[in-house]
């Protein structure tokens, strides 16, 4: 049995922080998104290792095996992870990739130490309109009123939930296993959404100040936001997958590693 992904704790802003690694070589930390944990990597971790990187995902505080945080932090709070996750590892700097609410934190640990961010990648980045911000931020409320039901039907609701973030979905193993593991959050599961809404994407990009790559698929829920992020830096670099959904590194593994690596290895 190959055992090639080793999981441990580092101290965080909010507690301790649950990584895991697979690989040598260049550092590419990696965030995910919410309500979610960072097993949306695992089907790229070998693939990642394989080709000469260091991959090293983490939970977010109050997502996965990490600690909750008291209160709900903003997206600044969150970036903190970043340094954290690097003194632990030993690591001066890494790139830095995020996905949908992972890379409005990656964008701004990148705004707040830039010496230690290398490269940046942005999985489904969120520049919003003023209409949309109002549209998602009334659609996420739901999340605070989730609770325990004795009779499980909050299961269903929340199932619901997920399933009508997008059209359609393709794979059902995975669609169940970020359901579950969103569950691990709790009734604190709104704190990273709460804290997305709040945080203004579109104004943060045009910071940004390391090379960095847009990274979307055309299936995902916020392909149309990917482009427009791409529209408002078009010196950054663009790669697009055809298909796929949210969970797109689950469908399409081989070819999102594949620009992952390709990006990172530029010159």
């Amino acid at each position: 049995m190959r055992i090639s992904h080793r999981k441990g704790y580092a101290d965080g802003p909010y507690g301790q922080l649950h990584y895991m690694t697979a690989g040598q070589g260049d550092a590419l930390v990696m965030i995910h998104q919410s309500p979610d944990s960072m097993v949306q990597f695992e089907p790229v971790m070998d693939l990642l290792a394989d080709a000469g990187i260091y991959a090293i995902a983490v939970d977010i505080p109050g997502y996965g095996m990490s600690d909750t945080p008291a209160e709900p932090p903003d997206i600044a709070g969150y970036a903190q992870i970043v340094p954290a996750l690097l003194d632990h590892l030993d690591l001066d700097s890494a790139n830095l990739l995020g996905h949908h609410t992972g890379a409005l934190i990656a964008t701004e640990a990148s705004l707040q130490h830039p010496g230690r961010v290398d490269k940046l990648i942005l999985n489904g980045p969120l520049p919003l309109t003023d209409e949309e911000r109002a549209y998602f931020k009334g659609m996420m409320a739901a999340e605070k009123t989730w609770a325990p039901k004795w009779d499980g039907s909050h299961f269903a609701e929340q199932w619901a939930f997920r399933k009508n973030a997008q059209p359609e979905w393709q794979d059902l193993a995975a669609f169940h296993t970020h359901f579950v593991h969103g569950l691990l959050a709790g009734d604190r599961v709104w704190y990273a959404h709460d804290a997305v809404m709040a945080y203004h994407h579109e104004l943060a990009i045009p910071r940004i100040s390391h090379p960095t790559l847009v990274l979307t698929n055309t299936g995902d829920a916020i392909y149309a936001q990917a482009k427009r992020a791409a529209d408002l830096r078009p010196d950054f670099a663009y790669r697009e997958l055809e298909g796929g959904t949210i969970d797109v590194i689950d469908e399409l593994p081989g070819p999102w590693a594949q620009d992952v690596v390709a990006f990172l290895r530029e010159a």
